[in-house]
């Protein structure tokens, strides 16, 4: 009994002692929870809480901390965010708890550190939220961020209450860009005004990993000399305009080197359709920098009207014509452009561009325009191989210059890189010069200038095909034309209209509708700018409509549009003023008055010429592709519908062009697969339909854009998958004064097309 009395004294002892202990200790924690409250930490009212329902409010530091001290903990302890740009999204949903704790009305604006992960009512105070390497972290960086902390900031905003606005573009929304590296930037959206009862914005700011942007705006990026609304002065501007158009001249020049002897026209003949070439392509981009999108882009000859053309050339009821070859078909050619460009300005002005818009995406543009540069595989070497001597010398020197000597520099300028075209072809054809000054191609008995007496003898026949396309002195076109020509309306007679032909120019200016709208919106991402509306994507396509008719008029024998190779240029000279363009195209206008320059022109050797095209069309192909890049490229459904879209539109073409049976002893090799539309399989007993159908499926860029926007919008997909076309919104651009400047009509003209709201005026 003894030993069970002391037991329990013992446990008694004990659990006095244990209560004791647990008193003293819940009386220090209060203390301790008192002085936490009152020091401000705990965001409540200063009043002792009950442990059983204590409430733990927002983290929210004192208004007057030391943003310094806050670095030195995050550059002492390590601590590196993992938070980027790609989980906005997930990020957002963290914080929306934030605003489900806060009570009453109103409530302060709240501002989370992606660095310190602190939130911070006081912008007055701010940590610039730059992801950066701890090495980064000193204090030049620091007096250089304080400096631009009251410009507007890039950030992501998320609407109270649950509804996000995030501003990123990569396949999101339009309120972002794409900058000069490739990285998709966070646009900054404007102020709202305060409203009572309504919770503000929470604001994530955000720069992408590891950079930040030298400009937090849409204005030029890094690398690019001047922005689209800058001028550099007028000098710089006599340069920088010339070396725009020279880097740009073998789109310009070279389609008539190809169509004018196909229409049966002569030396002089080439001559002034070159010259009235760059006398429309001055005058419509000029128009365009003023009324269309007002981007830097150049106006010009399409190769997407080049294929068309060569169809109704080549149609039957014309190869037995032998007089006014020339002006007939150019009249014919004439009217089906007018008639075609007249439904483009319909699709713009009638706001059914805005609709189309929609299901045009990347996946769609792609393929089409790179089937524009592969529709002249036939010609292209076919031709070039006439005379190996110069062809092989100039494709080898073209490569050289744009691929192995691209990074070589002259006075700040990478010339070879610009002036790959004109300073390859010119050194070609001083060659091929000394090698006709030379002897290389006088064959006895046979008349250098190649008359048409050397087809009759057995001995020359079979030299006059290489002196024709290798002598440098085979054009007459200097010694024939005239020093001063203006071109004008109508130069070759009044056109002529055909249901066949305008049927095939109407879907062909679609196709180069479509082929625009790629273009339009990779140049925003070249030179870092906003996209522009549905609205001004409309009124540039009215606007290119209007042009081409300009084109039908005086004669060019192809359409107007925007130059795709127009994107390598400025991505080349990195030169993307507005003013730069308009300059440049005033000169164009100034040398077609010239009539010796369209002449020396027309005196490039066809050889040559064709060697340049080989160029010129991989690398409109090698454009069209890199559309790709806006969606998912390693998606299989991308994938399939891209290959298989350029298979048919190579593959179908084909079908129909080997019905021939009476062109191929008519026509040269090289133009039988566009003869298809007079002898195709389709025959329906109506002749002129029976013509545009065959020549319609004929063209590989149609068919292309008819497989892909088939498959495009009936595959299922997600829209970062497509990567769908994003476009600003009207409140968008007219919130950013620089866009607004950029995109926007002039004052005066405004004015006069106010009712036109589709046009984005």
């Amino acid at each position: 009994m003894l030993f069970f009395h002391c037991l329990f004294s013992t446990y008694c002892s004990f659990a006095s002692t244990l209560s004791l202990s647990g008193i003293w200790l819940f009386a220090v924690i209060e203390r301790f929870n008192g002085n936490w409250v009152e020091q401000g930490y705990g965001g409540g009212s200063g009043k002792k809480h009950d442990v059983g329902a204590a409430k733990v409010e927002a983290f929210v530091p004192k208004s007057d901390h030391n943003p310094k001290e806050l670095r030195s903990w995050a550059k002492r302890t390590g601590f590196v965010s993992d938070y980027s740009g790609e989980a906005g999204t997930s990020a957002s949903e963290k914080f929306d708890s934030v605003d489900d704790q806060r009570e009453g009305g109103s409530s302060p604006k709240i501002e989370i550190d992606p660095v310190l992960g602190l939130a911070r009512p006081n912008r007055d105070n701010e940590i610039e939220p730059v992801l950066r390497s701890k090495d980064e972290w000193n204090g030049a960086m620091w007096s250089q961020n304080q400096k631009k902390k009251n410009r507007d900031e890039p950030a992501v905003a998320l609407a109270g209450h649950g509804d996000k606005k995030v501003g990123l573009r990569g396949n999101g929304d339009a309120n972002g860009v794409v900058n000069s590296h490739g990285v998709s930037a966070v646009a900054p959206l404007p102020e709202q005004k305060k409203e009572e009862g309504v919770a503000e914005d929470v604001k994530v700011n955000l720069f992408p990993e590891g950079e930040e942007p030298a400009d937090r705006g849409w204005q030029r990026p890094s690398g690019l000399k001047y922005g689209i609304t800058e001028n550099p002065g007028l000098v710089p501007l006599i340069y920088y305009g010339l070396q725009h158009y020279l880097s740009l001249i073998g789109s310009l020049v070279l389609i008539p080197l190809i169509m004018v002897p196909t229409m049966g026209g002569t030396d002089n003949d080439t001559a002034n359709v070159i010259s009235t070439m760059l006398f429309l392509s001055g005058v419509t981009t000029i128009l365009h920098s003023y009324f269309g999108t007002r981007l830097p882009l150049v106006q010009g000859s399409s190769f997407v009207y080049l294929a068309p053309a060569l169809v109704i050339i080549n149609a039957e009821e014309f190869r037995n014509l032998t007089q006014h070859k020339f002006r007939h078909i150019m009249r014919e050619l004439q009217g089906a452009i007018i008639v075609g460009s007249v439904f483009q300005c319909i699709l713009g002005l009638s706001g059914l561009m805005s609709l189309l818009l929609r299901i045009i995406n990347p996946i769609v543009v792609a393929p089409t325009v790179a089937a524009v540069g592969l529709a002249f595989f036939s010609y292209g070497f076919p031709q070039a191989g006439t005379c190996m001597e110069i062809s092989i010398p100039q494709i080898a020197l073209v490569l050289l210059f744009t691929l192995h000597l691209r990074g070589i520099s002259i006075f700040g300028n990478h010339s070879f890189r610009i002036y790959a075209v004109p300073l390859s072809v010119t050194l070609t054809w001083i060659y091929a010069s000394f090698l006709t000054a030379g002897g290389a191609y006088n064959y006895k008995g046979c008349n250098p200038k190649i008359p048409s007496s050397n087809i009759l003898t057995d001995a020359c026949r079979k030299h006059a095909y290489t002196m024709k396309h290798c002598r440098t002195d085979v054009s007459n076109a200097l010694l024939t034309s005239a020093w001063l020509r203006i071109p004008y309306p109508l130069q070759w007679g009044f056109p002529i209209f055909h249901f066949r032909t305008c049927i095939i120019m109407a879907i062909v200016s679609l196709v180069a509708s479509v082929d625009s709208v790629g273009t339009y919106h990779s140049a925003c991402v070249r030179i870092n700018l906003r996209p522009p509306t549905p609205g001004v994507v409309s009124r540039g396509i009215a606007l290119e409509g209007f042009c081409s008719i300009l084109a039908g008029l005086w004669g060019s024998g192809t359409g107007s549009t925007t130059l795709t190779e127009n994107i390598h240029t400025i991505d080349t000279t990195k030169v993307a003023s507005r003013r730069v363009v308009e300059l440049g195209a005033a000169f164009m206008i100034l040398f077609s008055f010239m009539g010796k320059v369209g002449a020396l022109l027309a005196s490039i050797p066809q050889a040559l010429a064709a060697s340049v095209l080989c160029f010129i069309w991989a690398l409109i192909a090698a454009l069209g592709l890199s559309t790709l890049q806006s969606g998912q490229c390693s998606s299989f459904r991308n994938m399939t519908i891209v290959g298989v879209s350029l298979f048919l539109g190579l593959s179908i073409p084909a079908y129909f062009q080997q019905y021939k049976p009476q062109t191929t002893l008519i026509l040269p090799p090289y133009l039988v697969p566009y003869g298809a539309a007079s002898s195709g399989p389709f025959h329906s007993g109506i002749q002129q339909l029976d013509f545009a159908i065959n020549g319609l499926m004929s063209l590989n860029m149609v068919v292309t854009l008819l497989v892909a926007f088939i498959l495009d919008n009936t595959v299922p997909g997600s829209q970062q998958e497509r990567g769908v076309y994003i476009w600003s919104r009207p409140q968008d651009i007219a919130s950013h004064p620089s866009l607004l400047s950029t995109y926007s009509l002039p004052r005066k003209i405004a004015r006069c097309f106010g009712w036109a709201k589709c046009l984005g005026v």
